[in-house]
């Protein structure tokens, strides 16, 4: 199914708020959570897409392989780190919600307007992820 012909208001929708965190949220730490998200919610069509708008922005490789294990990885800053930490708590989010440690760490190095970006654009890609894992869309095999 494509959803912006079937749904092309409801699509609109959704790409206002693409459009406003990408207007608001550093774009590297954007892409981090995007290809993160997309990993922990298998979606194919995303963490190609988010992958190569990451090396075309200059992004590195080894950072980008390195999102699979962002714990183990020397890779990230600070902030980086408190924002994937978000990234998998939201996009996993259990009976309790975010943990009160998660919260209080991505609290402590981002600023309260930072934090509502990044957690909207979290809820935004897993908006995405949604959409393209149920409707089974699949990367471009040429690019």
């Amino acid at each position: 199914m494509n959803m912006y012909q079937v749904a092309p208001e409801a699509y609109r929708a959704v790409m206002g708020l693409e459009n406003y965190v990408r207007s608001n949220v550093d774009h590297t730490v954007l892409e981090l959570v995007k290809l993160r998200a997309s990993m922990t919610n298998g979606c194919a069509f995303c963490v190609d897409m988010h992958s190569r708008d990451a090396l075309a922005a200059g992004e590195s490789s080894r950072r980008l392989f390195s999102v699979a294990t962002w714990r183990e990885s020397p890779f990230f800053d600070e902030r980086e780190r408190a924002a994937l930490a978000l990234t998998d708590a939201v996009t996993r989010l259990g009976e309790h919600g975010v943990p009160d440690e998660v919260w209080d760490e991505a609290s402590k190095v981002w600023s309260e307007k930072e934090l509502a970006d990044l957690v909207m654009a979290i809820a935004t890609i897993n908006v995405w992820n949604r959409i393209a894992v149920t409707t089974r869309a699949q990367p471009p095999t040429e690019v």
